[in-house]
């Protein structure tokens, strides 16, 4: 788990450190930064899984922008070349820290490189090499040419397919293979980050109408919620059923896998999900639903549910905007159940929201949840700073929602 992240020169944040723990909740008005923190998060994550491109960042949730947008740029101040991000470990001494650059600062396609990994990369050029030099790859070669050859041609024919063979090219097979797999372990050493991923659901990609997300298994706007359901252990089944109770309606979830029920008339077909649900206030047998056009309530609680629940989800994830569909009760519900299972199954969550009532599921007096405002303070910068009650306000009237509300936390508009 992360324990401490330290963001320079990342958009509007020009250097804060946050200290993080299993739940960590951000509220403030909107453009304050919030989404920033989670982006900077996905940005150390593309750099060390080496995959700082347009389809790289994006397909973790990073909203990509020219590069000379994406690096901090405010009046009076000179810009800086390099973003820098720094993540410590809890328990450990293990820190990872990216510096990036892009490739050309005014191109939005442009990739970003970090300059240790360009350190990096000639190091182990470095060491491959000398394991070339160690193998004699030549005599390698000529041995694996004749064996193909000695059998079928003769000695003249032999010798012209020789001259004719591109040895040059087939070091240098050899050589970025040997480079991928060592960069392939290294990655693997940091999985808990380049699996991160922020999630923005939407309804479309929820009811399987839009799927643009490759992320296996879920997708990071929706996608792909059936098939992960449809991969459930009875286990994870029986503790989704422990939840039935947040939707009133629901009597009984269907994974059609065939999708036969689209034939029957139960949806148009515009919908790649095979998940329907049956209404236990309807005549039986006229009392199912597709998610092409169930109400979106079900389908963001289940979404939400199965993220924390499925085996097959990052351990270290962030949602943005999580109030989205949500009635303000069922804000405070879904968040208490949230924290309870990110705690239970030592996963980390960063999440933002505008809905006090999100704020209401979180119990502050236990440190492994956390909320923090984030605000701009007057020259544009984003400021993030952690609320901590003291012991005596447990015992006052007012919810963690009332004191956002009446100003008291901070991360209100103050312009009217």
């Amino acid at each position: 788990m992360i324990q401490e992240l330290k963001i320079t020169n990342f958009k509007s944040i020009i250097n804060e450190t946050i200290e993080l723990s299993n739940v960590n909740i951000f509220i403030g008005e909107n453009g304050c930064g919030k989404t920033n923190i989670l982006e900077a998060v996905a940005t150390l994550s593309a750099a060390k899984d080496f995959n700082l491109n347009i389809n790289g960042l994006s397909s973790k949730g990073v909203r990509v922008t020219k590069p000379l947008l994406t690096m901090s740029s405010f009046i009076g101040l000179k810009q800086k070349k390099e973003i820098e991000l720094i993540a410590k470990f809890a328990f450990t001494d293990e820190i990872l820290k990216c510096n990036i650059y892009p490739v050309d600062k005014d191109d939005i396609y442009s990739e970003w490189r970090d300059r240790k990994e360009n350190i990096l990369e000639e190091t182990l050029n470095s060491i491959i090499n000398e394991q070339i030099e160690k193998q004699d790859i030549d005599s390698i070669i000529d041995e694996k040419i004749s064996n193909l050859i000695k059998d079928n041609l003769n000695e003249e024919m032999s010798n012209n397919i020789k001259q004719k063979f591109d040895k040059r090219q087939l070091k240098s097979n050899i050589l970025n293979k040997l480079k991928q797999e060592m960069f392939e372990g290294i990655a693997e050493k940091n999985t808990f980050l380049s699996k991160y991923l922020i999630f923005n659901i939407n309804t479309q990609s929820l009811r399987g109408i839009i799927n643009n997300s490759k992320e296996i298994p879920l997708g990071i706007n929706g996608e792909g919620l059936d098939v992960l359901l449809h991969d459930f252990s009875k286990d994870e089944w029986a503790e989704l059923k422990q939840y039935d109770y947040l939707i009133t309606w629901l009597d009984e979830i269907l994974i059609d896998e065939t999708d036969s029920l689209k034939y029957k008339g139960h949806k148009l077909g515009r919908s790649s999900s095979f998940l329907y649900f049956r209404d236990k206030y309807m005549r039986k047998y006229n009392n199912i639903f597709a998610a092409e056009n169930s109400n979106e309530g079900v389908l963001s609680i289940l979404f939400y549910l199965a993220l924390l629940i499925s085996r097959k989800t990052p351990k270290f994830f962030a949602i943005d905007n999580i109030e989205t569909s949500l009635n303000p009760r069922l804000c405070r519900e879904i968040m208490k159940i949230i924290a309870k299972l990110a705690i239970e199954r030592n996963k980390q969550l960063l999440i933002t929201t505008h809905n006090p009532a999100i704020i209401d599921g979180i119990n502050l007096f236990d440190d492994k949840q956390r909320l923090f405002v984030v605000k701009r303070e007057d020259e544009g910068f984003t400021k993030v700073e952690r609320i901590k009650l003291k012991p005596n306000v447990k015992d006052k009237d007012l919810k963690l929602s009332e004191m956002w509300m009446r100003g008291y936390l901070g991360g209100l508009p103050n312009n009217f």
